[in-house]
């Protein structure tokens, strides 16, 4: 026999795989941080980060525009130029990045200063 979720627990649970797609791919969460930092035309990301393929990118772009995190802009010249950008959505999953990286820095700082502490005994 199955239940029926709420619409408010699916929503939560789809919201927990979405995190969890995006936080497990190294490479989602190296083009989030090149669009963090203004490299947001897919040339530029394959250039700036060694072993990324233009075929990886184009999926995880997709990835995150599907999730509502990135959006895209094309602008009508010759070549055609593209950029992507944080949605306002994007722009609040950006501070659970954001709160990652910081936890990850305290339990860094944490380990080395117990590992001072073991080698002081």
């Amino acid at each position: 026999m199955q239940t029926k979720k709420k619409r408010g627990q699916a929503a939560a649970s789809d919201a927990k795989a979405m995190v969890e797609d995006v936080i497990r791919c190294k490479w989602s969460l190296t083009v989030i941080d090149l669009v963090h930092r203004g490299i947001n035309r897919p040339g530029a990301m394959v250039h700036a980060i060694e072993g990324l393929t233009t075929k990886v990118l184009n999926e995880r772009l997709n990835k995150l525009q599907r999730y509502d995190i990135l959006e895209r802009t094309v602008f009508p010249e010759k070549p055609p130029r593209v950029e992507y950008r944080f949605s306002e959505f994007g722009c609040k999953f950006l501070k659970v990045i954001d709160a990652i990286d910081e936890l990850a820095a305290d339990i860094a700082a944490a380990s080395a200063l117990n590992q001072g502490n073991e080698t002081d005994e």
